[in-house]
C-alpha cells in the first residue's frame, strides 16, 4: 500500500522480478516496501548493500535495539513493527515488550544510554552534543562504535523517510503481533488493512 502505483508481481519482469523474488523468499510475503521499490530496483540493491555494511560492525541486538529506537522516534510504524518482530526474535516477546515498555531489568544501562542517543540523533541530530559521546564512552563504548550507532540511524532515517513519502504503510501480517506491541509501535501510518 502506496500512494504510487505499483507493479503485480506477475507482471514483473528483469531487475524488478528479481527483486520481488529475493523479498518474498526472505519474508514468505512480499513486503509492501518491496513494491515501492519496483520503480527503482538499484536503489534497493544499494540500500542493501549499505545495511550489510553497516551491520557488518554492529551486533545483531544493538543493531536491533538501535534500529526500534530511531524508527520510533522518526514516527515509521513500519520499521518500528519490523525491528521489534526481529527483537523478539533474539530477545523473546516478553522481552522485546519490556523494552517498548521501557521497563527496566531487560537492557543493561548501556543499552540504554545507546537507545536514549538513537533517538535524539534521529529527532534532534544538530542538538548532539559532546557530552552525548561522553555519555556513551562512559559506558565502555569506542568511537568507532558510536560511529557505527549514527550510522545505523542515517541509514534508517534514509529509508523511513522514503517509505513515508511515498504513503507507504506497514504490512498487513504485522497485525498478527501482540496489540502490546502493535498499539505502541504505530508511531505513524497505520498498519495495513489487507494484503495488495
Amino acid at each position: 500500500m502506496s500512494y504510487l502505483e505499483t507493479l503485480a508481481p506477475e507482471r514483473a519482469e528483469g531487475d524488478v522480478a528479481a527483486m520481488y523474488r529475493r523479498q518474498e523468499a526472505h519474508f514468505g510475503y512480499l513486503p509492501n516496501y518491496a513494491r515501492a521499490f519496483g520503480h527503482r530496483p538499484e536503489v534497493m540493491s544499494r540500500w542493501a548493500a549499505l545495511q550489510a555494511t553497516i551491520r557488518r560492525h554492529v551486533s545483531p541486538r544493538r543493531f536491533e535495539l538501535v534500529t526500534l529506537a530511531a524508527a520510533r522516534a522518526l514516527g515509521n510504524t513500519y520499521c518500528a513493527l519490523a525491528h521489534a518482530r526481529a527483537l523478539a526474535q533474539l530477545l523473546g516477546m516478553d522481552a522485546t515488550l519490556a523494552v517498548v515498555a521501557d521497563e527496566e531489568g531487560v537492557l543493561s544501562e548501556a543499552e540504554r544510554a545507546i537507545m536514549a542517543f538513537a533517538a535524539k540523533v534521529a529527532r534532534r541530530a544538530p542538538e548532539v552534543g559532546a557530552e552525548d559521546i561522553a555519555t556513551l564512552r562512559g559506558h565502555g563504548l569506542g568511537d568507532d562504535e558510536i560511529f557505527d550507532i549514527v550510522a545505523v540511524v542515517a541509514a534508517r532515517a534514509f529509508f523511513t523517510r522514503l517509505l513515508d513519502g511515498l504513503g507507504v504503510e506497514a504490512d498487513a501480517a504485522f497485525r498478527e503481533l501482540p496489540d502490546a506491541l502493535t498499539g505502541p509501535l504505530t508511531v505513524g501510518r497505520p498498519i495495513a488493512m489487507d494484503s495488495v
